[in-house]
């Protein structure tokens, strides 16, 4: 059977334009809403999965007073995973380039975490993929930053962009995922909720 959305009020709370696009890949009718300067922070003892989860959650809690009888929320969030220490969304282009320098040459985890909530029930998930970068020379990581500004991405950079062209070796994993929202996923949970 296919995903019957028609009895809710779908809210996609994402500025991203990834989350969008890849959501819109599901022809189901949605409307996208943020909030200003909601808290991304967690406390120091997460990990992992338990991050994005944690974040997803802390995203929807903060629509409470928005939702109605009919809404169906989704949040979600991504960070990326390497040797134990968390990148989200870089602070400037130098923090940028230095989370690429970092990245380079190794294998990373993109974990997002989603949150589908309703006045009634909230289901969290988070999914992993792997990702080995390819060795990265200084002239590359200059350019793509200085040409792409991925301030807006955990790890500094787009899967589906020039760098993933030329960095991501190997995949393990959703590639979806790795663009910031596990789509088969979160269509597979959408028709459980």
């Amino acid at each position: 059977m296919i995903l019957d959305l028609s009895q809710y009020h779908v809210i996609l709370a994402s500025n991203s334009p990834r989350r969008k696009e890849l959501l819109s890949g599901l022809d189901i009718n949605y409307e996208i809403k943020t909030l200003p300067d909601i808290d991304e922070s967690y406390p120091n003892d997460l990990q992992g999965d338990d991050i994005a989860t944690y974040i997803a959650k802390e995203k929807a809690d903060a629509y409470t007073s928005y939702m109605q009888d009919n809404t169906l929320l989704i949040t979600a969030d991504t960070i990326v995973l390497l040797d134990g220490k968390v990148y989200g969304k870089p602070i400037d282009e130098e923090n940028a380039k230095q989370m690429l320098r970092d990245l380079s040459g190794k294998t990373h985890k993109v974990i997002t975490g989603v949150c589908i909530t309703t006045k009634k029930k909230q289901k969290i998930f988070a999914v992993s993929s792997e990702v080995r970068f390819a060795n990265l020379e200084e002239d590359e990581i200059q350019y793509y930053v200085s040409k792409y500004k991925p301030l807006d991405k955990a790890g500094a950079y787009g899967v589906q962009e020039w760098i993933g062209y030329i960095a991501v070796e190997y995949i393990s994993g959703s590639y979806f995922n790795i663009m910031g929202l596990p789509i088969q996923r979160l269509y597979r949970e959408l028709k459980n909720f």
